[in-house]
């Protein structure tokens, strides 16, 4: 089996608005390739964020139920711990980034992620052996 790939919340929230095409179709074709390899992974922040920002956008609490349950189905959740919460402490200390992001590279790496898919965090940075890249500037460089 390849290695896990994480994929950040706002790649989601792409995947079901399908308002922005080109963004939705990236998404769509990232997701199928790994979703083949059985590599996806996001942690339970991921499935929060997209439900509260879907919620924002309209979503119902039946759609909300169907749409956590097909992200469950098709990745593997990391739930967090203390030794993940400690890590996300001393990378936003070291890097100066957000709680959020922070607790999102903690959880990639816990989760032996190489490669941290987010719209949102620097592209081509470097954080303890991940790379974080934005899909909609890049290529795909898994391998």
């Amino acid at each position: 089996m390849k290695a896990p790939v994480f994929v950040d919340s706002n790649l989601w929230i792409y995947l079901f608005l399908q308002d922005k095409r080109d963004k939705y179709l990236t998404v769509r074709d990232l997701l199928e390739k790994f979703n083949k390899e059985n590599t996806i992974t996001i942690s339970y922040q991921v499935l929060n964020e997209v439900a509260v920002n879907l919620k924002k956008k309209g979503f119902s609490e039946e759609k909300l139920r169907t749409i956590i349950k097909i992200m469950e189905e098709v990745t593997i959740v990391i739930d967090f711990s203390i030794d993940i919460l400690l890590n996300a402490s001393e990378i936003r200390e070291k890097h100066s980034i957000s709680f959020w992001d922070s607790l999102i590279i903690a959880c990639s790496i816990a989760a032996n992620c190489k490669i941290l898919y987010s719209e949102d965090m620097q592209d081509g940075w470097e954080v303890e052996g991940l790379s974080i890249i934005n899909p909609f500037k890049q290529l795909l460089r898994y391998e």
